[in-house]
């Protein structure tokens, strides 16, 4: 059985082409940007460093399933153990940093799993995506920025009811969305 599963990723290794493989790399690099820059800086160059390593790269050898969603977590979960825990500073680097290349790891996978390694595809195809992706990912930053020195100027009981009120939308939307999802 082994010989089997080692037989079909040689075979499948020598029929990837290149703009899938590249797409699969760039997932990785995703991955392991978002790991490096949201968990204690303390644990790299040890032995703990190589099973987050290990789930931030797994989502680009099968992309397709739950992988990209627990490399999140984990990430997220790193994330909050650092701030939380080890009282690192909260900064807006590290912060659109981690959500970047969630962003865009977690696009690239969802492109990973629909293109075959073996596909011959055109470079605007990827192109494409990852301009669309780039723009999503700039124009949130730049809200980001926007809200966060709006939240100084406005802090007080309004910006309260204002935080309440759209997390509620939110959850809303949500709630719509998965029952527009699930109706027959």
């Amino acid at each position: 059985m082994i010989t089997r599963r080692f037989g079909g990723a040689r075979r499948t290794l020598s029929r990837a082409t290149v703009l899938p493989f590249l797409v699969r790399c760039a997932i990785g690099v995703c991955g392991l940007v978002a790991v490096s820059v949201a968990w204690p800086s303390g644990l790299f160059g040890t032995q703990y460093f190589v099973p987050l390593a290990v789930v931030a790269l797994y989502p680009a050898f099968a992309p397709r399933g739950r992988g990209a969603t627990f490399a999140a977590l984990v990430v997220i979960g790193g994330w909050l153990l650092d701030t939380a825990f080890y009282d690192s500073e909260v900064s807006l680097w590290r912060v659109l940093t981690i959500a970047a290349a969630l962003y865009l790891g977690h696009s690239l996978t969802a492109l990973a799993a629909v293109l075959p390694s073996d596909a011959v595809v055109n470079f605007d195809v990827v192109g494409l995506w990852l301009a669309r992706a780039l723009a999503v990912i700039l124009i949130s930053a730049v809200l980001t920025v926007f809200a966060l020195g709006l939240a100084a100027q406005l802090a007080g009981g309004p910006f309260l009811v204002a935080t309440v009120v759209g997390l509620a939308g939110a959850a809303g939307a949500t709630l719509l969305i998965a029952r527009l999802v699930h109706r027959p």
